[in-house]
């Protein structure tokens, strides 16, 4: 009975030898399916708001172009405004294209904006080019869609709204 004793005595620190071990390979492999689902994330909400935001520059004139920004920005807003989000803190970093409007035959949205890197990975993505010279990712989505069906286009009245009701 006293060496069942003695040997149960010498693997009692085995458990936490394991986990001294495993736990820092876990938070690492943590970190690298985390950084991907924040980015996936950013892209899924930039998508939305770039092809919500073509479908209102194909219904008004370019008269309302600030409006419609500020309909994109909101849109937007959907992401924390956390720098490994969004970059935030040294100033919006959104950069919002828009181009066309009903009159034209196609309208496009193109949003990009930083996200920095969580802390390990920063320096993977810097060695491989990853980051641009602030030390940020740039995550890019452009959107483009037609303003009018085929009908429309070969029609005589064409791009005219006014004419619109009278085809």
């Amino acid at each position: 009975m006293c060496s069942a004793i003695r040997k149960m005595a010498g693997e009692r620190g085995q458990a936490t030898v394991e986990a001294a071990f495993a736990i820092p390979v876990l938070m690492v492999l943590m970190l690298l399916l985390l950084q991907p689902g924040i980015v996936l994330y950013d892209r899924i909400v930039m998508q939305g708001a770039a092809a919500e935001g073509c479908r209102l520059l194909a219904t008004t004139t370019s008269s309302n172009a600030g409006t419609n920004e500020d309909y994109v920005r909101r849109r937007l807003s959907a992401v924390p405004q956390i720098d490994q989000f969004h970059v935030h803190s040294t100033g919006c970093s959104w950069r919002i294209e828009l181009s066309g409007n009903e009159r034209s035959s196609e309208v496009g949205v193109k949003i990009a904006t930083e996200v920095k890197p969580l802390p390990l990975l920063d320096v993977a993505m810097a060695l491989m080019g990853l980051t641009n010279a602030s030390g940020n990712l740039v995550v890019e989505v452009e959107a483009t869609a037609r303003t009018q069906p085929d009908w429309i286009d070969g029609s005589v009245e064409g791009r005219d709204p006014q004419a619109w009701p009278g085809i």
